[in-house]
């Protein structure tokens, strides 16, 4: 397992179904990206998603926040008649605990198996902004708190402390 602290995506599509693997930590410094791939791919008609987590050691607040908010997007887009599926392959422990502790679990299928995926292509890392990144820290931590009560208690400061951060940035322009 890669415990490095560099987070590699890459992306395979096949028809409507696409894998994105995620190999080492997945922190908050590449949620934006991946925030950016997930509603690229949704928007090009991929109506299944297979994130595969083998070679993902960790995955911090903000990528489990980025992940919560597309599986919300999932299940309305169910309940109006349209197909949308996110499904963890080889899911960590360690991310169907955080899940689970966040009142998000429900929102995925969890695989040990798919059919095989080849001709990854490894996505790059965007220019992501400070502001990008404390914008997308706020909406994954806000999405979170959104599931319960006990999130909302878990995540105040920290959102306090994003939106202090974007006040910031925002008034630099």
């Amino acid at each position: 397992m890669n415990d490095g602290a560099q987070t590699s995506l890459s992306v395979c599509v096949r028809g409507h179904v696409a894998c994105v693997r995620i190999t080492g930590r997945a922190k908050f410094n590449s949620a934006t990206d991946f925030k950016k791939l997930i509603e690229e791919l949704q928007k090009d008609g991929c109506t299944e998603l297979v994130i595969d987590l083998a070679k993902c050691s960790v995955m911090d607040s903000t990528f489990l926040g980025i992940l919560n908010t597309a599986g919300k997007k999932c299940a309305a887009a169910r309940q109006e008649g349209r197909r949308c599926e996110i499904k963890l392959l080889h899911a960590p422990e360690c991310v169907r605990e955080s899940l689970a502790n966040f009142e998000a679990l429900h929102l995925f299928t969890m695989l040990s198996e798919a059919p095989p995926f080849e001709g990854f292509k490894r996505i790059e890392e965007g220019s992501t902004t400070r502001l990008e990144v404390n914008r997308t820290c706020l909406e994954a931590h806000q999405s979170l708190m959104e599931n319960s009560k006990d999130n909302e208690r878990r995540f105040r400061d920290a959102t306090e402390f994003f939106k202090k951060s974007l006040d910031e940035e925002e008034g630099k322009k």
